[in-house]
């Protein structure tokens, strides 16, 4: 029984394909020849990158005492940066709402307002957001309005872009149907468009509520208002204590933001 038994397993494993080599020592070559072409690129020596990790070793041990004696202020400062990225995705929400139906081939009108709401999207997608900070703070003033129009222009043009893109994969069918009964535009995209992807488009929401958080703490480096403002004046008066207080404050706000995020988004699926 015993002999007959090895026989089959030794068919079995012939007649199957060979076991595919091991990518390890291929990737670890093309690592080590990537490293040595930046190396040879940037005119970098060992000698200048063993002195280079010893003074950011010592730079960064001056972080290693974080002092939270203001942290009451440190957490309202948390919650500027916070309403700064809350605002900014809400402004980028309503944009968006509009502009991505026309941006939308099987929803646009017409080819012209097609191409409009497309380059709009474009335009607002090409402006970076730190940019638009700083021209908002030179316009504005400080404070976390700018940061909010900066957030809100910029991320408009990605979550329109997700929108437009979603509105495109709606089935046709949903809106011949739709179409059938004499609906006009916005008919068509309130009862064909949206009920379609709503679930979709919840999840861009959150994805760019996420991304404008981490931002927000950016974009008050440049005068914006919120935590990151806090964080600049530290580091300019060498105050080591306070800004790992305050950085530490940012990514523990940050990681709640992440899970939370990430729980709401498996919700949805």
């Amino acid at each position: 029984m015993m002999p007959n038994k090895s026989k089959l397993v030794a068919s079995v494993t012939k007649s199957l394909p060979p076991k595919p080599r091991s990518p390890i020592p291929v990737w670890v070559a093309l690592t080590l020849a990537l490293l040595w072409v930046i190396v040879h690129d940037l005119e970098l020596s060992f000698e200048t990158l063993a002195y280079g990790l010893a003074d950011m070793g010592e730079y960064f041990s001056r972080y290693g005492k974080p002092d939270f004696a203001d942290l009451s202020r440190y957490v309202h400062l948390m919650g500027v940066t916070l309403a700064t990225a809350l605002w900014g995705t809400v402004f980028a929400l309503v944009v968006a709402f509009f502009l991505a139906p026309l941006a939308a081939r099987n929803f646009a009108p017409n080819v012209v307002i097609y191409r409009i709401a497309r380059e709009l999207l474009n335009f607002m997608r090409a402006m970076p957001d730190l940019l638009l900070a700083l021209i908002f703070v030179t316009a504005l003033g400080l404070g976390p309005l700018p940061g909010a129009l900066a957030l809100g222009v910029h991320t408009a043009g990605f979550l329109g872009k997700f929108f437009a893109e979603s509105l495109e994969r709606v089935d046709k069918g949903v809106c011949e149907g739709v179409a059938s009964t004499g609906a006009n535009f916005a008919q068509m995209v309130m009862y064909a468009g949206w009920p379609s992807i709503l679930r979709e488009a919840l999840g861009n929401v959150l994805y760019i509520l996420d991304r404008n958080v981490r931002m927000a703490s950016v974009l008050g480096l440049v005068g914006a208002g919120g935590i990151g403002l806090a964080l600049h004046d530290t580091l300019r008066l060498f105050e080591y204590g306070q800004s790992a207080a305050l950085i530490l404050v940012i990514l523990a706000t940050i990681l709640l933001i992440d899970y939370a995020s990430a729980w709401l988004r498996k919700r949805l699926d």
